[in-house]
């Protein structure tokens, strides 16, 4: 870990909502609505599993990482699982390990709850290094064709079991923010 004694993660409170949403601007610059999009995922929470972690670093939040329920249409049931999207750092504090660190936070967390995978697009490299895999290694489909399917991926955790394949259904907050497919 690069990131210095004072950085600390944790869960997400309400008096940070600003300074997430001021986080994942200044992580996505083109993303035009990222406050809102953060804003209706962070709702799912109430009613489903997941989680919205911080890092902060001397008092300022400068990472965050979200991950919520959404389905896998497998062969023999709907299974629960966990998405993340979106994982940003401000760009100041980037290349320090808080990316990583927020999401093996994450990953631990979520595998003491007996989710069986977490599941995300994004940059192959950087991911693999975080024990992503292609999701169809995994018989894993992806929700859109506009995902590169080098860019979805997965990680299995204790409770995944072989069986566990099928098609990614994203909740509808992904599809009414069009955040489906690298940009």
């Amino acid at each position: 870990m690069l990131y210095g004694p004072a950085m600390q993660i944790r869960r997400e409170t309400s008096s940070d909502h600003a300074a997430v949403e001021h986080v994942q601007r200044q992580a996505f610059p083109e993303a035009k609505d990222a406050a809102a999009y953060v804003a209706d995922l962070r709702a799912s929470l109430q009613e489903r599993l997941g989680l919205s972690l911080v890092a902060v670093d001397n008092g300022d939040v400068v990472g965050h990482a979200l991950f919520t329920s959404n389905l896998l249409d497998a062969q023999l049931r709907l299974i629960e699982v966990q998405v993340l999207s979106p994982l940003g750092v401000m760009p100041s504090h980037q290349r320090q390990g808080i990316g990583r660190a927020l999401v093996e936070s994450g990953v631990d967390e979520l595998a003491r709850l007996d989710v069986p995978m977490v599941i995300l697009e994004g940059s192959p490299t950087y991911y693999a290094s975080l024990g992503f895999r292609p999701g169809r290694q995994l018989g894993l489909r992806r929700p859109s064709l506009r995902i590169p399917d080098e860019a979805f991926q997965a990680r299995t955790l204790p409770a995944y079991e072989p069986w566990m394949t099928g098609t990614l259904v994203y909740q509808q907050a992904f599809w009414d923010h069009d955040a489906v497919g690298l940009r």
